[in-house]
């Protein structure tokens, strides 16, 4: 079934609900002040006009960390459903989404923000594919918005359609090594817009069609690939996550410290797998009888023709060098640079 999910999302058209995923809104007198020295990232402004009635925007991807620098969650900000009401909806992982509200509690004054998980009334589809532009400009649009409009969007910029509880915000994502629009979307219209998006013939995606596409297009997930024990410059992320022109944030000190020493002790590589079984997501890597790192996430990558797999790899280890997995003597993979496209660029 995965194969033919996978190649649906990248050869025709696929929709996967994200129900992995939770949305936080934050309300109050001052939200936007209140969390920007909280998020690592930029701060999102109020959506624009142009174009006539085209609302645009952007959505900013961000991390909030301890003071020691080690993640609490990986998320993206975006301003809240009314232009004119300053307010923020987050996106973020399910699996932080405890440990975030907990740290937001301590760090956020309620006279200034307060948040609520607006998951139920707020939903989160991903259509995927190359008819995913053409699919949504018909049925999301009305053919308001073209294709090629939908499709010159930049990573984060959204287009606003519909007003009030039919508003539907259409996000560019590189999440996935295919073109992909996340459609956040009222709860209620959510289920309604699954079954018009099948009926036309959208695949439904599930997770190892989905893990398989991140992989590829090398985006760590929290949870699997990055957790609280994870130290921001580790992961590769701080030129998407981190706003160097801003003031302080929490944790800035061990970024800016890493980031002037020159080095972490282990970084996010990409694998390439040898010929075999896929390795376990916690499989060891070695270098002759030392463990250099371990995997995190491992997919079989049609695409690529073989597998591929997502780790944390010491630094004395050189990019192009082949290191073996699960033991001294077992398999060899060569380590790879994560970038975008980092597993088709030799397809």
């Amino acid at each position: 079934m995965r194969s033919e999910e996978y190649a649906a999302a990248i050869g025709e058209l696929a929709v996967r609900d994200r129900s992995e995923r939770s949305r936080l809104l934050v309300t109050g007198r001052a939200p936007v002040e209140t969390l920007r020295g909280v998020f690592t990232g930029k701060m999102p402004s109020a959506p624009q006009t142009s174009h006539g009635d085209d609302v645009k925007g952007i959505v900013e991807y961000s991390a909030v960390l301890t003071a020691k620098g080690r993640m609490v969650a990986d998320l993206r900000v975006m301003w809240g459903p009314d232009p004119e009401e300053e307010s923020l909806l987050l996106d973020v992982p399910d699996v932080a989404v405890e440990s975030l509200m907990e740290h937001l509690r301590r760090y956020l004054p309620p006279r200034l923000a307060t948040v609520e998980n607006v998951s139920e009334s707020a939903g989160l589809l991903t259509v995927l594919g190359p008819e995913s532009g053409p699919t949504v400009s018909r049925l999301v649009t009305d053919g308001h918005v073209d294709a090629d409009a939908l499709a010159g969007l930049e990573e984060g910029e959204f287009l606003v359609s519909g007003t009030g509880q039919d508003q539907i915000r259409i996000v560019r994502t590189c999440e996935v090594a295919t073109p992909a629009l996340d459609l956040f979307v009222s709860g209620d219209r959510s289920a309604e817009l699954w079954g018009k998006l099948t009926d036309l013939g959208a695949e439904p995606v599930g997770v190892e069609a989905w893990d398989m596409l991140r992989v590829e297009a090398g985006r760590p997930a929290f949870g699997r690939d990055m957790d609280e024990s994870t130290i921001l410059s580790e992961t590769g992320l701080e030129g998407r996550a981190v706003d160097s022109a801003k003031g302080c944030y929490t944790g800035q000190e061990i970024v800016v410290r890493i980031r002037d020493r020159g080095h972490v002790n282990r970084s996010l590589r990409g694998l390439f797998l040898a010929d075999g079984p896929i390795p376990p997501s916690d499989a060891e890597l070695f270098q002759g009888d030392r463990v250099v790192g371990h995997i995190t996430s491992a997919v079989e990558s049609p695409r690529h023709g073989g597998g591929i797999a997502l780790a944390y790899v010491r630094r004395e280890v050189a990019l192009g060098e082949r290191v073996p997995v699960g033991s001294p003597d077992g398999p060899r993979a060569e380590v790879r640079e994560l970038g975008s496209g980092w597993a088709l660029a030799l397809t």
